[in-house]
């Protein structure tokens, strides 16, 4: 019980804490940037917004929420589209209540996955799978913000472009590396081997025991193999997929406001805004991303309130609208649940007697 009241105490706060930062969005962006903006002014560029631009961004998250099934379905062979986009999104709806939602996202998909028959070893293989998968990739996207500009001479200097492209292939290097010791045995026990030694130059106070980490290793790729070995392709072409997605829906925030700032910029100021959702101090980074990502489109030279708008309008299509769909989704599944256990739970009609003469 005790447990359980820290728990709620923690989530309200954090809920609270991200509805603070977006009221008070205008005052964080004045002192990160100095620019002036105001709630009237973010509102103005609301009401601009047209119907068919509206129904644009609708389009786009539609087809990012279905492309994204395609990483569950592969993950859990035998889930059907229908299945994997229930949940997704009622996993989305609870994770960007609660702060560490993720705990919470994979418990109610060992109940959603039990009551469809799915054993729990393939469950447990599949929410490794897809958490690697997604981790993978909000690696890479850094990576990719920061060639988007190098490659479109936004570097101040040389200094900056060498630092930067220094810093996009360590990580591109870093994220092969884990890739490859999924695949391979060798690479795994080279990666394994490698992280031992790192190990040893720890103090002896906090060194864990010799061989650890060469068998962490070892039993994560024992448990993914088969599915990354298998389906390595649609896990991969779903996450590109759903993240291009989210990056178109992304540029059509920032032409509704009037802050694109081109194709090179707009890739960086995705890929910050997916970087800033893995702050634990509110759900999905809540209001921090929105700040982030209007102090960066501003550094790009965009006006401050359309800046801030784009910022919003983009949170909500990430982050707010998930709540009420992934509530829908959630609402549906149980009726059907209850409604299976009825039937299942009814007595067969008895069977009619004949009669004699």
């Amino acid at each position: 019980m005790r447990k359980t009241w820290v728990q709620i105490v923690l989530s309200a706060a954090s809920l609270a804490l991200a509805v603070v930062l977006v009221v008070f969005l205008p005052q964080i962006v004045r002192s990160l940037t100095g620019a002036e903006v105001s709630w009237a002014q973010i509102g103005a560029q609301f009401a601009a917004l047209s119907p068919p631009m509206i129904g644009l961004m609708t389009l786009l998250w539609l087809a990012s929420l279905w492309a994204y099934t395609f990483v569950l379905t592969s993950s859990l062979p035998g889930l059907t589209h229908l299945q994997a986009l229930t949940l997704n999104a009622g996993g989305s709806a609870v994770s960007n209540l609660l702060p560490f939602g993720g705990a919470a996202g994979v418990a109610l998909t060992f109940a959603m996955t039990k009551g469809w028959g799915f054993p729990v070893r393939a469950v447990v293989v599949s929410t490794l799978v897809s958490g690697i998968w997604n981790t993978l990739f909000r690696f890479i996207l850094p990576a990719v913000g920061i060639i988007a500009l190098l490659a479109a001479g936004k570097a101040p200097n040389a200094t900056v472009a060498n630092a930067g492209w220094a810093g996009a292939l360590s990580i591109l290097v870093l994220v092969a590396v884990v890739a490859a010791a999924l695949y391979w045995d060798r690479a795994a026990r080279l990666l394994g081997r490698a992280l031992d030694a790192i190990v040893r130059l720890a103090p002896p106070a906090v060194r864990p025991a010799e061989g650890r980490a060469s068998a962490a290793i070892e039993r994560l790729r024992a448990d993914t193999a088969d599915v990354v070995h298998s389906r390595w392709l649609g896990l991969s072409g779903g996450m590109v997929a759903f993240l291009v997605l989210q990056c178109l829906i992304m540029a059509a925030c920032l032409v509704a406001t009037g802050a694109y700032p081109g194709p090179a910029e707009t890739v960086a100021v995705f890929a910050l805004s997916r970087v800033l959702t893995t702050a634990l101090v509110t759900p999905s980074g809540a209001g921090i991303m929105e700040g982030g990502v209007a102090a960066l489109l501003i550094a790009f030279g965009q006006p401050a309130a359309q800046s801030a708008a784009a910022a919003l309008l983009f949170g909500f299509w990430t982050y707010t609208i998930e709540i009420p769909a992934g509530g829908l989704a959630l609402g549906a599944w149980s009726l059907l649940r209850r409604r299976d256990a009825a039937a299942s739970a009814a007595p067969d009609p008895a069977p009619e007697r004949s009669s004699r003469r």
